[in-house]
Order: C-alpha cells, then sequence, then structure tokens
C-alpha cells in the first residue's frame, strides 16, 4: 500500500503562483509514476502532469509552460509549481502514485481557488 498527503493548496489571484507538494508513505519502492490530476466542479478528473522514476514528464497541454513538475526520486515526493494561474485552474488537485502493476493510488486532494 502507498499513502500520499498533498499540501499547497490556497487562494491566489489570476496571474499568481502556488507550489504544491505530494509525499508518499509505505511501499514506496513500487512507485514507477507520480503526478497530479485535478477535477473541476461538475466535471470529471483530469490529467495535469506525471512524471516517471526515470524523469519523463508528460502535461495537459492546458497547463504547458506554466506548470512545472518536479520531484525527489529517493523520497518520493512530487512537487507542482504553479504559475500565472488562471480562473480555470480552479479545481481539487490530487496526487497520483502509480505502482509498477498499474496500480493507482490517490491523496485526498488539495483545493486551488484562483480568483479573477
Amino acid at each position: 500500500q502507498v499513502q500520499l498527503v498533498e499540501s499547497g493548496g490556497g487562494l491566489v489571484q489570476a496571474g499568481g503562483s502556488l507550489r504544491l507538494s505530494c509525499a508518499a508513505s509505505g511501499a514506496i519502492f513500487t512507485i514507477k509514476t507520480m503526478g497530479w490530476y485535478r477535477q473541476a466542479p461538475g466535471e470529471q478528473r483530469e490529467l495535469v502532469a506525471t512524471m516517471t522514476v526515470s524523469g519523463t514528464t508528460n502535461y495537459a497541454d492546458s497547463v504547458k509552460g506554466r506548470f512545472t513538475i518536479s520531484g525527489d526520486n529517493a523520497k518520493k515526493s512530487v512537487y507542482l509549481q504553479m504559475n500565472s494561474l488562471k480562473p480555470e485552474d480552479t479545481a481539487v488537485y490530487y496526487c497520483l502514485g502509480r505502482n509498477y502493476f498499474g496500480m493507482d493510488y490517490w491523496g485526498e486532494g488539495t483545493l486551488v481557488t484562483v480568483s479573477s
């Protein structure tokens, strides 16, 4: 089992920045990929960004050039630096941990609210 705990959400004005953090515990040696998804009210959960243990990253088109994912492979921590935030970035952001067998683990989520 893997446990994930997010932090760093909050309220920010449009154009501002926030940094999300996620720390994994438990069977962290099984994790191949970590990342972030988000879910806005009334919407489906969607990909924001992911990073594999080899450093391969993947971003949603909507955040490319504004968000940066990074991580500490040894600690199995992942971060999301969010710049130039827009009101449409408002959502609950969930940390993802995916193991080598394709099983997904999720954090409880952290709310990001961007005011116009």
